[in-house]
């Protein structure tokens, strides 16, 4: 493996590619081969018809239909391009589950700032304290659009474009075998690099989060508070807790890694949020390479507000009668647990779209190299922002039968994503 010492930085020339024969962002333009993903046009940049902010999104796609199905049945046929966690998914719950697999769209968008931030700063961003930070980050969005090692890769992730900032009310889910859940409603705010106030405190930020609970009731008013920097080992995330029922605010070191998240009956970590957030340091981090794979994309149909929690959340797995996969080329980047370090993921491996750079697939093993947990984000481009984000993350646990889905909203009254 090369060390995070021994990359350099992108060179002009290479940087030169960017907007050309790569998109912005550093994806191929160009479609594949056999025209089955097309070439990246710029994507979705204008708001669709019928589009109210926070309110209706409709899907632009809503004519497609099916190219196929992928079930247990016939999955053999199409395994190269599945992931270890969708193939154990159908194999599992081979009577409910299956891919509809639909035309790919390269709908994914930014604002033309961003890009210009990003091709600023593509020759200057560096790796630091090991890989575990970053240096002369600016307002880039991007840090690594020609990734070299799996450390620059994540780091996309970690700090990639999602407004400046967005507030909406959602809510998670644990759903039990029987396919029975209570959702825990709660209202969440982030803010990004980009929407901070640039102050000498605010310098190195790249989120605040704060997630307050609505419901059930007995939780309702508990607050949590988390700050991340761009050099977490040096600057570990800052994290308060205001306990509804003490009426009182405690620092919360734990807010991070793999204790469990908050009131997610232990189905998650803190680091299984957001597909992975927070510090990379316990994980050897490999670039495996770039594949095309079957992954969730836009997915507006599970973004209908007209829907309601139950038509999606099933026993065992989402409704896959709503679910939508295409074809699109993605980042592998495999994390193995160091020997000196703890955490309940002794192997995760993650999938990343080449467009927008979020981790749309992982696959969690446990330290008896078992494949424990299944996770998935299902993107949609927020056209009314011009940002890509998820409207649904979901966490599927095979050993123990259930699930978490985290960030809806289909029967909250209100989003607000503001941009920048």
């Amino acid at each position: 493996m090369v060390s995070a010492s021994a990359v350099a930085k992108i060179t002009e020339q290479e940087a030169a590619r960017l907007g050309t024969d790569l998109t912005p962002m550093g994806a191929e333009r160009a479609g594949n081969a056999d025209g089955s993903i097309p070439a990246w046009d710029g994507g979705i940049k204008t708001v669709l018809p019928g589009v109210v902010p926070g309110v209706s999104r409709p899907d632009p796609y809503a004519a497609d239909k099916p190219l196929f199905k992928i079930t247990a049945a016939n999955m053999a046929q199409y395994r190269a391009k599945l992931t270890d966690g969708q193939a154990a998914m159908l194999a599992r719950y081979k009577e409910t589950f299956f891919m509809n697999v639909y035309p790919t769209h390269r709908s994914a968008a930014l604002p033309e700032t961003i890009y210009q931030h990003i091709r600023a700063q593509s020759t200057k961003t560096e790796l630091a304290d090991g890989g575990y930070g970053l240096s002369d980050l600016g307002l880039s969005t991007v840090p690594f659009p020609i990734p070299k090692t799996g450390q620059e890769a994540i780091w996309n992730h970690l700090v990639r474009y999602r407004g400046q900032a967005f507030e909406r009310r959602v809510i998670q889910a644990v759903v039990q075998r029987n396919g029975s859940f209570d959702p825990m409603i709660y209202r969440d705010m982030m803010t990004f690099r980009s929407g901070v106030p640039e102050t000498p405190e605010n310098a190195d930020i790249v989120l605040k989060d704060v997630q307050k609970i609505l419901e059930p009731q007995r939780l309702a008013g508990t607050t949590l508070l988390a700050i991340d920097r761009i050099n977490p080992v040096r600057a570990p995330r800052q994290a308060w807790i205001y306990n509804a029922g003490t009426r009182r605010v405690l620092r919360a070191p734990e807010i991070g890694y793999d204790n469990p998240g908050i009131a997610a009956d232990g189905a998650r970590t803190n680091d299984n949020f957001d597909m992975y957030n927070g510090a990379i340091d316990r994980y050897d981090w490999k670039l495996v390479g770039k594949r095309e794979m079957y992954i969730p994309y836009n997915a507006n149909r599970l973004d209908d507000r007209l829907l309601k929690y139950a038509d999606i959340l099933k026993p065992g797995h989402l409704n896959p009668e709503l679910t939508r996969y295409e074809l699109h080329r993605v980042w592998v980047v495999e994390a193995t647990l160091k020997p000196a370090s703890r955490h309940i993921y002794a192997k995760r491996v993650y999938y990343m779209d080449e467009d927008t750079w979020s981790i749309v697939a992982g696959d969690h093993f446990d330290g008896r190299g078992e494949l424990w947990r299944v996770s998935e984000g299902h993107l949609i481009q927020y056209t009314d922002a011009t940002v890509p984000l998820y409207c649904v993350e979901v966490l599927y646990d095979l050993l123990g039968d259930r699930y978490i889905a985290f960030g809806m909203n289909n029967e909250e009254p209100y989003e607000i994503i503001s941009t920048g």
